[in-house]
């Protein structure tokens, strides 16, 4: 297990590393407050609302903890004085291409570089996997991703049906890579 810790005159500031199941319950509440925070007016509430109940519940961050492969590489997590803070997770999707599936972190602690070392834990792993380059999708819209993909790195790449959209439904998401 890698784990990366960051320290400020001798005392301990925040933990990156591979999540274990007992921080599964924080992995669910960063994302679930995440998605809630981040999306209104870009996605219907019933949508966000269906979408947390899929991907961010309890059992199934438990499964992803444990049942880590080239396609799901686990999950990352930013542990602050024992509390989740923040979390991400990635795969391959084919030979040397890894994608940044999922990255959020706790509203009230954004702009503190956490996303940044989150990023670059995954990053590591990824690469250290055989990746050489990365991708990530981002809802058409996202002020709070945009930027941030943008800022290390990502490249726009093109605009596509939201994953788990109809085409109907409007729902849009930008693709970006990077080199890694």
């Amino acid at each position: 297990m890698n784990v990366t810790i960051f320290f400020k005159g001798g005392e301990l500031l925040m933990d990156i590393r591979l999540a274990r199941l007992e921080d599964a319950e924080g992995i669910v509440r960063v994302c679930t407050d995440a998605y809630r925070h981040t999306y209104p007016g870009i996605i219907a509430a019933s949508h966000i609302e269906k979408t947390i109940k899929e991907f961010y519940n309890l059992e199934r961050v438990e499964r992803e903890i444990t049942d880590v492969s080239d396609a799901w590489n686990g999950w990352f997590v930013a542990v602050d004085n024992g509390q989740v803070v923040g979390a991400a997770g990635g795969g391959f999707t084919a030979d040397s291409v890894a994608e940044l599936f999922v990255i959020y972190l706790d509203p009230a602690r954004k702009r503190e570089g956490i996303g940044s070392r989150l990023l670059t834990a995954v990053t590591d792993d990824q690469r250290a996997r055989g990746a050489k380059e990365q991708w990530v999708s981002v809802q058409k819209y996202n002020d709070m991703g945009i930027p941030f993909y943008e800022a290390v790195g990502f490249e726009y790449q093109e605009e596509r049906p939201a994953h788990g959209y109809s085409e109907e439904e409007g729902y849009r998401s930008l693709r970006y890579k990077r080199r890694i």
